[in-house]
């Protein structure tokens, strides 16, 4: 059986840790109606309407989906050129900086936790805009 590239797994990851935020959110949202504290129909999409928790929980898991499909049209990109191999060398350290980004969401709003979030992001980022550089220019 032949092991899946860095970039595949950081890719595959990306999207595991979007499904985790997800059923987190449904199981936070399905015991807020089990316990009549919402109606099942009754949610805000942006999660204004529930607990500073259930709040960060949605926007963690937004920000997660917002950016999987840049991430994914890179490696798919590079994948169709038969470049992906490029990618490997920085791969993890987007997911890394994703699952850093989102627990720091998760456990802080305070100022130097914004701070932190940002800088996962910026890492993010500029991971993929140097790749599209690489890509672009190769």
């Amino acid at each position: 059986m032949d092991s899946m590239s860095t970039t595949a797994t950081a890719l595959i990851g990306f999207a595991a840790w979007q499904l985790v935020l997800t059923v987190a959110l449904a199981v936070y949202r399905t015991v807020l109606v089990q316990t009549s504290q919402k109606a099942a129909n009754d949610f805000a999409p942006d999660g204004s309407d529930v607990s500073e928790v259930g709040q960060r929980l949605t926007r963690a898991r937004d920000n997660c989906y917002e950016n999987l499909p840049v991430f994914a049209a890179i490696v798919a990109g590079a994948s169709l050129a038969g470049k992906a191999a490029l990618l490997d060398p920085l791969a993890l350290y987007v997911l890394y900086a994703r699952l850093g980004q989102s627990l720091t969401h998760l456990v802080s709003t305070s100022v130097p936790a914004i701070f932190v979030r940002f800088g996962f992001y910026l890492v993010q980022v500029g991971i993929m805009l140097w790749w599209t550089r690489l890509l672009l220019g190769s």
